[in-house]
């Protein structure tokens, strides 16, 4: 009556994948430093020093901490975060999440209970260098 109609397993079904179909996972207990390139999405459950860059999306999990560069397509952090994070499309902060540092992204969310220290660079504005206003007029 109740019968599960797909042929997934339970655990597939649960598991987000993008649109290649694969996900990329760094388990909780695993530590990473360097650079990452992943051209689907990531999830990050363990620690990562270093950049990462993504062309899906990145989830930092609730265990998860990255320190160093995000560069993707989407993020969701439930984490801690720390350094410069850019996001095209959509940042989503759970209430679990901390973030500390530099943040550029088209849209944000920010759920109640998250901590955000930082600065924040929304809706796709063009960042222009900051002149000094003595060599301005030279």
């Amino acid at each position: 009556m109740f019968k599960n109609k797909s042929k997934e397993s339970p655990m597939q079904q649960s598991t987000a994948t993008s649109a290649n179909g694969s996900t990329n996972t760094l388990t909780n207990g695993t530590s990473v430093e360097g650079k990452i390139n992943a051209n689907s999405d990531i999830r990050i459950d363990g620690t990562l020093k270093g950049s990462l860059s993504c062309k899906g999306r990145v989830i930092i999990g609730p265990q998860g901490y990255i320190e160093g560069d995000i560069s993707c397509q989407n993020a969701i952090i439930e984490g801690k975060f720390s350094g410069e994070l850019t996001v095209v499309e959509i940042l989503t902060v759970k209430e679990s999440a901390v973030i500390d540092g530099e943040v550029k992204t088209g849209k944000l969310n920010i759920q109640p209970g998250a901590v955000f220290n930082g600065t924040c660079s929304m809706g796709g504005q063009k960042l222009t260098a900051k002149v000094n206003p003595k060599q301005a007029t030279a």
